[in-house]
């Protein structure tokens, strides 16, 4: 026996059409289509899967389009985010934060974040990997702490 079940929703310029029909194989096939009120096409697919992993995968995709579009409607305002850390990145900040008078770490941290175009989360996590004490300005970890942190100091490693 099939079914089929429509909905359609309109999003901006585009309506959208979703079919669902279960075939005489117990699959699922969903069909897309976004179209604009001229018929331009502008959105198409068809999803075949077992009928039991139908709600599943359902959550699967609004979790990953959800995902997909908070990324994409918020750009990071750190000019320099996801970019890799080098040697003379590492050792501008490490200069920066041994060298300091500031004893305030967290007013600190985030005037070398705005300056390095980076996020205060980042810098402190920096700090640690490259041998600094996050929580005191101008001091070193200890050699225990950056063993436990995974300071890469002094150590001939590639950049993270």
């Amino acid at each position: 026996m099939t079914s089929t079940y429509h909905n359609e929703t309109k999003l901006g310029e585009v309506n959208y059409r979703l079919s669902a029909t279960t075939d005489s194989t117990d699959a699922l096939v969903l069909d897309l289509l976004g179209a604009l009120d001229s018929g331009e096409v502008v959105a198409d697919g068809r999803l075949r899967l077992p009928v039991e992993g139908g709600a599943t995968v359902g959550k699967l995709l609004a979790r990953v389009l959800t995902a997909h579009t908070r990324l994409r409607t918020r750009p990071s305002r750190h000019a320099n985010a996801n970019q890799p850390w080098t040697d003379t990145l590492d050792d501008t900040l490490r200069t920066a934060w041994l060298t300091t008078t500031d004893p305030d770490a967290a007013k600190l941290i985030r005037s070398t974040a705005d300056a390095m175009q980076r996020s205060a989360t980042a810098i402190r996590a920096r700090l640690a990997r490259i041998g600094c004490d996050p929580d005191v300005p101008g001091r070193e970890l200890s050699p225990a702490a950056a063993t436990l942190l995974g300071s890469t100091s002094g150590q001939s490693q590639g950049r993270t």
